[in-house]
């Protein structure tokens, strides 16, 4: 009995399994038709779905130029602190922060009544040094910056007639001695041979002996004229040479007057060059010395950057190579800019060199400490695919770039991978080639395999 039971059992169990092994092939085969309908309905629906009207642009090849890359800072073409050349109180400052000054504005100026004072003064010497000229000239007789001429002094024509005078009673002495000579000579004789007295004889010695007295006394007057002429030519030439020593004292005079002037035109101070006031450091009423600044200007234009390039790329790059700056500031403008300086000297630290360039700024956008970003072509290349900036389309659920290539009315969707942007235009490095036709309009409402009419 215990057996035909489990038979029993058995039998059933089989049945049943049997029963839900044909259930479930029901079951699969009704889903997989209604997979098989709702697909053949899907591409059904997408064969009958109408195209996107779309618009449409071509990817194209282009030289894409080698760029040596850096980032750096702007600096002033020249920057300077403006400090005055002598010291004195602040009465006023014209320039303010900010403003732009042309060379030889006034940038401030200071308390000119010391150097006033000083320039009258130097003024009152040259007066007094012309004076003492006059006086000097005076001693000699001269008129008002006449020539020197020794003979023409007075002291000098005195002394000089009195010499020739001299030398005219050395010459009558002279003739009366030969005279009294003569006269003894013959008189001497008659003594001799008995025909005169000896008594006029003597008369005659004694004339020859004073008239030789007076012929020595009348040559020592005329040394002792000479003398006296001597001296009184050596005279004026002292008080010529003191004429001049005056003059002297009157170009002295005058230069001290040129340095006085300076100094009242010192406590005016004026812009070196033009350019934008960037600091001032004083206030009115500060007294300042010749190290103090007084403002701060910059000449900005051209304003010109420091960047640092690795020592691989210095060879390719040298004077007048051509620079594109860009700032954070103005992004959809490029600044051109020509290379000036290349340090000779490569940073052992860094193993980078640093390069100047300039860029026209003409209207300030450009600021002393923008940061920015410089890009200086260099030989060689190569060729890359563009597509308009409008036929990229950001997935943000992928977070991709996607294009839609159109072949044949049918949209391709395309991953790709961006490069540069090139104006309006992006390089794609990867999944789109040249010459291929792309959507540039309602990318949102394609999909792969949609139909599209190109406009």
């Amino acid at each position: 009995m215990e057996f035909i039971f489990l038979a029993r059992r058995v039998t059933n169990f089989k049945m049943l399994t049997s029963v839900l092994l044909a259930a479930l092939c029901v079951s699969c085969s009704s889903t997989q038709s209604a997979r098989e309908r709702q697909n053949n309905s899907n591409t059904d629906e997408a064969n009958n779905a109408a195209p996107v009207t779309v618009t449409a642009g071509k990817a194209v090849a282009r030289e894409i130029p080698a760029v040596i890359q850096a980032t750096g800072s702007l600096v002033a073409e020249e920057s300077s602190d403006i400090a005055p050349k002598v010291a004195g109180k602040v009465t006023n400052i014209y320039a303010n922060v900010g403003q732009f000054v042309s060379q030889g504005a006034v940038i401030a100026k200071l308390d000119e009544n010391d150097a006033r004072l000083r320039l009258a003064e130097a003024r009152a010497n040259v007066n007094q040094a012309i004076a003492g000229v006059r006086q000097a000239e005076a001693r000699l007789g001269l008129a008002p910056n006449g020539s020197f001429n020794a003979t023409t002094i007075p002291e000098v024509r005195v002394a000089n007639a009195n010499y020739e005078r001299a030398l005219a009673e050395l010459r009558q002495a002279e003739v009366s001695l030969q005279q009294a000579e003569v006269n003894e000579r013959r008189y001497r004789e008659l003594v001799t041979t008995g025909d005169t007295p000896m008594i006029t004889y003597e008369q005659f010695r004694t004339a020859r002996d004073v008239a030789r007295t007076a012929r020595d006394t009348a040559r020592a007057n005329v040394n002792a004229a000479k003398q006296t002429l001597e001296g009184a030519i050596n005279t004026a030439k002292q008080n010529n040479q003191a004429i001049k020593s005056a003059e002297a004292a009157v170009e002295s005079a005058r230069t001290q007057i040129g340095i006085a002037e300076q100094g009242v035109a010192d406590t005016t101070i004026r812009a070196p060059f033009s350019g934008y006031i960037s600091q001032r450091q004083t206030a009115v009423g500060e007294f300042v010395t010749s190290s103090t600044a007084i403002a701060t200007i910059l000449r900005t234009n051209p304003i010109k950057i420091q960047i640092q390039i690795p020592e691989s790329d210095v060879p390719y790059v040298g004077i007048g190579r051509g620079v594109s700056v860009a700032v954070d500031a103005y992004k959809d403008r490029n600044f051109a800019g020509t290379v000036i300086a290349v340090n000779p000297a490569i940073d052992p630290t860094s193993r980078s060199a640093v390069v100047e360039a300039t860029i026209e700024n003409g209207d300030n956008a450009l600021r002393t400490g923008m940061f920015a970003t410089a890009k200086i072509t260099r030989n060689g290349g190569s060729t890359g695919v563009f597509v308009p900036k409008t036929a990229v389309y950001e997935d943000k659920a992928t977070q991709s770039q996607r294009v839609f290539v159109i072949q044949e009315g049918i949209a391709k969707l395309r991953t790709v991978q961006l490069g540069t942007e090139e104006g309006d235009s992006y390089q794609i490095l990867v999944g789109v080639n040249a010459d291929e036709t792309v959507a540039t309009s309602n990318l949102e409402q394609l999909y792969e395999g949609a139909k599209v009419s190109v406009q």
